[in-house]
């Protein structure tokens, strides 16, 4: 049997223009704030982590430039060879 995912209500201040057009958009998209809000906030952490994770690749491929450029120059014959 499936447990329902435990959840907690929390207060959370809105200026009033935002907390407007939030309930008109969740209207709009026929859902309630309370979701809306929270796909948002999910949409937002996913959003952090995948930059997170391109600003680590960035950084190793910048440390392991030099590396790559002499194992990439030792093999530059490879390509036209005929097998």
């Amino acid at each position: 049997m499936a447990t329902a995912a435990k959840s907690k209500k929390i207060l959370v201040e809105f200026p009033v223009d935002l907390l407007e057009r939030t309930e008109a958009l969740a209207r709009d998209l026929s859902t309630d704030r309370s979701k809306l809000i929270r796909n948002a906030v999910r949409d937002f952490i996913e959003k952090r982590k995948r930059a997170q994770l391109a600003r680590a690749l960035a950084e190793g491929y910048r440390t392991h430039a030099e590396f790559d450029k002499r194992v990439a120059a030792e093999f530059d014959g490879v390509d036209s060879e005929k097998f």
